[in-house]
């Protein structure tokens, strides 16, 4: 018999996010680290609006928003000269913006999250072996006190880097390639007026139209503080441009020596729009980007996600971001197959689901940096793309259209407007309950580890057998999820509040505002079924009990 359901190997963002996902489920999970106390260094900061939406769902929301600064946009200079200037602006139908917050308070908020389900994490111990067995995983983990434990798990997730040791014992290929520029980042303060919640990138170009310079600068929580990237001078470490770099593995860290403020110093002088004094060094480091990706999520009881899947460049803080909507998509998954209650599809999932992502994210982030090196250009702003191109960056675009646990085609076609089955549910707001005077927003309903089925009521189906319709459907599909579903009538704001008598179930709100019909264009007597994830499972017109009995049964054994 298992000692534990789930031992989670890592505690970076992936990994507390995977633990704390997994309790928030109700599942018994360890996780563990090497480490004795966390980095306490930047690293990766950019938080997307996805990941701000996944986090409201988590429950942990506030405290980002208390701790992160909004990423506004970003000024480009080239040559010394202004290019027009990167607006990150979403639609207004957007919960969250785009922002930044050091990777060391992104693993505070989360471990102190994970805390109130009662799991520490167990650092000093390291994960030694893994051996797959058919009913288990035996995990040898050394403590730092020198005891040796044999820990055997139901499963293994590896949220332990690019150099996973669980990776390499399910024996997962992580293929690719490095380029040959090496970088200096930093963590200073500078004494500049550029506009605040602005980055900045600086461009120098040779003779050919190539960069030879380069300068980022993000804003960071405090005054004036930024993490910079810059072009080691005179790097050259092979990769791309066709001498080896088989050993080159992830955001490595070079020679171990970061630049000093007089190196960084001398980097501001060249390239900065203006002239400006950099202070207040909290960590530097040099290193190289690889771009490189599992071919499977997932061998049997062992599981990777983030950098143990997926490495690229560092460009549009992608890599934090998918690596937590990986652990964020596999933790409900397993909590099902743990309970014995998931079909043989819900785990298969994983990969067919989140590897698309991850090809996507490498092969869009390594073409952003080549085009970076041979043009000095960066994201635009521009265009009537615009907008597409900010959502994806944001990965609100992320969807699962293929996935074995989607509807693949409603019986009278996908409808014409609205989000189809795999794509991510928006949220909108202005819903009104019996029960409070206030509006509330649909992401509100969604904020729980339970499926979620919404039934959408115009006219016909607002009272009478169309509503009692609507009612067998909630019934039947709540039978079908052995309960861990929600259902709720969303009614159409031209239905009077008395049409429906009050206490009847499921539970009711009222679209005043008219945004969930704007958002989804439902259709009177059409269910939405919602994941646990956030993503739409499949869309029923008309709902009829047998439907959404035969859809649940995909996911629900």
């Amino acid at each position: 018999m298992a000692d534990v359901d789930v031992l989670v190997v890592g505690a970076g963002p992936v990994g507390l996010t995977a633990a704390a996902e997994l309790r928030r489920h109700g599942v018994d999970c360890r996780i563990v680290d090497r480490l004795a106390v966390p980095k306490p260094y930047a690293k990766a900061i950019g938080v997307l609006p996805r990941t701000l939406e996944v986090w409201d769902t988590m429950g942990l929301v506030r405290g980002a928003l208390d701790h992160a600064v909004p990423h506004l946009g970003q000024l480009v200079f080239i040559d010394g000269k202004p290019s027009p200037r990167v607006e990150l602006t979403l639609s207004p139908e957007i919960p969250y913006p785009f922002a930044t917050l050091p990777q060391s308070a992104t693993e505070r908020l989360l471990t102190e999250h994970l805390a109130r389900f009662g799991t520490e994490v167990e650092r000093a111990t390291e994960l030694r072996s893994v051996e797959m067995r058919p009913d288990e995983v035996e995990a040898v983990l050394a403590h730092a006190d020198g005891r040796i434990e044999r820990l055997h798990a139901r499963y293994v997730v590896g949220c332990d880097g690019a150099h996973s040791l669980v990776r390499k014992a399910a024996g997962l290929a992580f293929e690719g390639d490095a380029f040959p520029e090496q970088y200096m980042i930093g963590d200073v303060e500078v004494d500049w007026e550029l506009p605040a919640g602005y980055s900045m990138r600086a461009v120098n170009r040779d003779a050919n139209g190539a960069m030879d310079d380069m300068l980022v600068c993000i804003p960071m929580p405090g005054v004036r503080r930024y993490w910079l990237s810059m072009l080691r001078p005179g790097s050259h470490a092979g990769g791309e441009d066709g001498s080896s770099a088989s050993d080159a593995i992830g955001l490595g860290l070079g020679d171990g020596h970061g630049p000093d403020l007089g190196q960084i110093q001398a980097v501001l002088d060249r390239l900065s729009p203006e002239p400006t004094t950099a202070s207040t060094l909290r960590w530097s480091s040099a290193f190289r980007t690889s771009h490189r990706m599992v071919d499977r999520y997932r061998n049997g009881r062992l599981f990777v996600a983030g950098d143990a899947a997926h490495i690229h460049p560092p460009i549009g803080g992608q890599g934090l971001n998918t690596g937590v909507q990986d652990a964020y998509n596999l933790a409900w998954k397993l909590a099902l197959t743990v309970r014995g209650l998931a079909t043989d599809d819900v785990l298969e999932s994983y990969h067919a689901e989140r590897h698309p992502v991850a090809q996507e994210v490498v092969g869009r982030t390594v073409h952003h940096a080549r085009t970076v090196r041979h043009a000095g250009t960066g994201l635009s702003s521009d265009g009537a793309d615009a907008e597409m191109l900010l959502r994806r960056q944001a990965q609100l675009l992320v969807a699962y259209p293929d996935s074995p646990l989607v509807q693949q085609q409603a019986a009278d076609g996908t409808p014409a407007a609205g989000p189809a089955p795999g794509d991510r549910a928006p949220d909108c707001r202005g819903l009104l309950s019996d029960l409070a005077s206030y509006p509330r927003r649909l992401f509100d309903l969604l904020r729980t580890p339970r499926h979620v089925l919404l039934l959408f009521a115009d006219s016909e189906h607002a009272s009478g057998d169309g509503a009692a319709r609507l009612e067998a459907c909630a019934a039947a599909a709540h039978r079908a999820a052995h309960g861990l579903l929600d259902a709720y009538l969303v009614t159409a704001a031209e239905v009077p509040q008395d049409a429906r008598p009050v206490g009847l179930r499921p539970p009711r709100v009222r679209d005043a505002a008219g945004e969930f019909r704007d958002a989804y264009a439902p259709r009177d007597g059409e269910a939405l079924l919602i994941r646990p994830d956030g993503y739409l499972s499949g869309r029923f017109h008309p709902a009829v009990p047998e439907r959404l009995t035969a859809h649940l049964r995909r996911t629900f054994a």
